[in-house]
């Protein structure tokens, strides 16, 4: 709302008010001033009387409004939607079978220790605590592998798997100038957004097969020994994002193979470990491939999803060096980075890992826990796949679904028959057709399975 100040001229000199002390503060009339006008004032002469009027021009008019997250919008669509049937499908996080969020039983029994251990809330050094450093490095590599005994492992508590490939983005940029990152095609949606922020430039390679549904593994190929030599190849460790699609043991080490070959730097993104599979050494077993071949690493963890540390944004990024004086030099820059960004990571949810990890029977309760998620999501795969197979009358093959691991499945619907799932079925999912199996009950298994089936051949 715009404000009128009235500023009365007198013809007397003793009435009237000079510029000399308005800006003396006797009067504030939003800074005016003779050679430098404000802006935002608009003066309008009526004879004697000067009526000033401020208008309100924002600084920031010329930002314009960002698009809606393509993935934490379609959660706000599903609020909004009262069907009975609906189902959220978008979303990364682990559902019970009456699609509840679930806290950990071993995570509350560490919450209760920590409470009445009476912990300070003193902040953390810029790298994170000693004892979850320790201990995720540990769990990534094992902890009897030569690179953590002979300290090559530079490790930093990130926020989250997010916060952990933005700092390794941000090295990239700092020290490998003008070296590229690709990424598989499709990929998840914020990686694009991470080495962008960072100004580190990227391209696709092939990997996703449309035709099979699973991965176009010659193409993968052929795209990274194209790459320019010592280009970084941003890889899913386990459980890929969107597609649930990953190479064979066999696949892996001729990937391995490649990335010698031409030089490159693997980089990878360990989103599941232990969630994929049930197994922890299972779900690493690419990243310790790549590590036993003498190769330097960088690998970006995160405990949101086999710990449910969602909030908390636990994580941590992996640079694997050829000597322990390198690994030391890159930590450092590491915490450099680290400083200005968000100067020192939380500390409840890195106390939660350290005690978990680092305690045998609190291991033992965790790899149980993990075992039953994953066992819940491979049993909706199976019920899935069983209810596609028996009411489509069709002959197509859905035997994909069975391959495919993790969290998420790629059903191949295109966008419109997605939007035919959302409007038509109330099934909320991203529109490159990727389903989070998480969100997905044993008793809502045929009714979804109703929906994919009605738009894969309904809907062109």
């Amino acid at each position: 709302m715009a404000s009128t100040l009235l500023s009365l001229a007198s013809a007397t000199p003793s009435a009237s008010l000079s510029f000399h002390e308005i800006n003396k503060g006797k009067l504030n009339l939003g800074c005016i001033n003779k050679e430098k006008p404000n802006p935002f004032i608009k003066a309008k002469s009526f004879g004697r009387v000067s009526m000033v009027v401020a208008s309100n021009v924002s600084h920031f008019e010329g930002i314009t409004m960002a698009p809606p997250d393509p993935i934490l919008g379609v959660s706000e669509a599903f609020k909004a939607d009262d069907h009975e049937l609906k189902l959220n499908l978008g979303v990364g996080a682990y559902r019970t079978e009456e699609l509840q969020p679930y806290v950990l039983d071993v995570v509350k029994k560490v919450n209760k220790l920590l409470l009445e251990k009476g912990e300070n809330l003193e902040y953390l050094p810029i790298e994170g605590l000693a004892a979850f450093n320790k201990v995720t490095a540990e769990l990534l590599f094992g902890a009897d592998n030569p690179v953590i005994k002979q300290q090559r492992v530079a490790t930093v508590q990130g926020l989250s798997g997010t916060g952990s490939l933005r700092l390794a983005a941000a090295l990239i940029e700092r020290y490998f100038p003008g070296a590229k990152v690709l990424i598989s095609s499709p990929t998840w949606g914020n990686h694009k957004n991470i080495f962008n922020d960072a100004r580190v430039p990227w391209s696709e390679y092939r990997y996703y097969d449309p035709k099979t549904v699973g991965l176009d593994f010659e193409g993968m190929i052929a795209d990274i020994k194209a790459a320019p030599e010592g280009s970084f190849i941003l890889l899913h460790g386990c459980a890929h994002n969107p597609t649930g699609i990953d190479p064979t043991p066999e696949q892996w080490g001729v990937i391995a193979d490649v990335i010698q070959e031409k030089n490159h730097i693997p980089f990878f993104d360990i989103a599941y470990q232990g969630f994929a599979s049930g197994s922890l050494d299972t779900d690493a077993a690419s990243v310790r491939m790549f590590v036993a071949r003498g190769m330097e690493v960088i690998a970006a963890q995160s405990y949101s999803k086999n710990l449910g540390l969602y909030a908390e944004r636990i994580g941590a990024i992996n640079v694997v060096c050829s000597s322990p004086e390198a690994a030391a030099r890159v930590k450092s820059q590491l915490k450099r980075i680290a400083r200005p960004m968000y100067s020192n990571p939380p500390v409840h949810g890195a106390r939660i890992v350290a005690n978990i990890v680092g305690d045998s029977a609190l291991f033992k309760e965790w790899n149980a826990e993990m075992e039953m998620m994953a066992g819940r999501i491979k049993n909706v795969r199976h019920k899935l796949f069983d209810s596609l197979s028996s009411k489509d009358k069709s002959g197509k093959d859905w035997s994909f679904v069975l391959k495919q691991i993790g969290m998420f499945s790629f059903t191949g619907l295109n966008k419109a028959q997605c939007d035919n799932m959302t409007n038509k079925w109330h099934v909320y999912m991203t529109k490159d057709g990727r389903i989070s199996l998480a969100g997905l009950s044993l008793a809502k298994c045929e009714y979804l399975a109703d929906a994919i089936i009605d738009s894969y051949h309904n809907v062109s």
